[in-house]
């Protein structure tokens, strides 16, 4: 289970939640479709449900092989922790990568979710950093963004004008004036070229780490589609 630490900790969510959120993650645009190998569906979204899929499969096999399952029905306190253990791993966080928004996401080396990460994708730590990175591609954009003095001087502008004259601003401006204000102060048209921009710089500046990702991904694929057929039913055991 991934964990980012920033200045302030994030409440966990749902085990089952956490682990769709988990076999959803990875599904980041990273450009234009590559041609698919032999039995990869072409189309993005086709690829990201294979993804999802197979990553699913593994890691109920990996349940199934331990005794456990994943099902909706209430589970005493240990029986919890015990799935959570077998799912995500237990202990120190092996997988580490801070970014240069300054939040540090972890993760555990075993459980069954890493298990069918390194499954699939062949390098867990190369492909835990890769996606990480990507997925938080504009995250860093729009940190950029927001530190440049374009965007500075837009959002003084905008604070200006909904704040009531001899008044303090208000904390939640009224919605018709906070969309006039926008488009008055020109703090729309700002963000939307300043994003953009900053998007492309930070692809350029990511580009190893969009590299890898591809590489990987494409790897992952390959391998989604020989996975050989489950050898027992897989029914009440949905992530999502």
């Amino acid at each position: 289970m991934f964990r980012t630490i920033s200045r302030t900790r994030r409440t966990r969510r749902a085990l089952v939640t956490a682990a769709a959120a988990l076999l959803l993650s990875g599904c980041t645009a990273v450009g234009p479709d590559a041609p698919a190998a032999p039995g990869v569906p072409s189309g993005k979204a086709a690829q990201d449900a294979l993804l999802k899929a197979a990553e699913h499969r593994l890691v109920v096999d990996c349940l199934s092989g331990r005794g456990l399952s994943l099902t909706s029905r209430p589970r005493a306190p240990d029986e919890e922790r015990k799935l959570r253990a077998a799912l995500f791993g237990a202990g120190p966080r092996e997988l580490s990568v801070t970014l240069a928004t300054g939040a540090t996401v972890t993760a555990h080396e075993d459980g069954c979710v890493a298990g069918a990460r390194q499954r699939l994708y062949g390098d867990q730590r190369r492909w835990f950093r890769a996606q990480v990175v990507v997925d938080n591609l504009r995250a860093e954009a729009q940190a950029r963004m927001r530190a440049h003095p374009a965007h500075r001087a837009a959002l003084a502008r905008w604070t200006r004008c909904v704040t009531p004259p001899d008044s303090p601003r208000p904390d939640r401006p009224d919605p018709a004036v906070a969309t006039r204000c926008s488009r008055e102060s020109g703090l729309d048209e700002v963000r939307e070229r300043l994003e953009a921009a900053e998007l492309a710089t930070v692809r350029a500046l990511r580009r190893d780490e969009l590299t890898t990702y591809r590489q990987l991904r494409d790897r992952a694929l390959r391998q989604a589609v020989e996975l050989p057929a489950p050898t027992h039913p897989q029914k009440g055991t949905t992530l999502s």
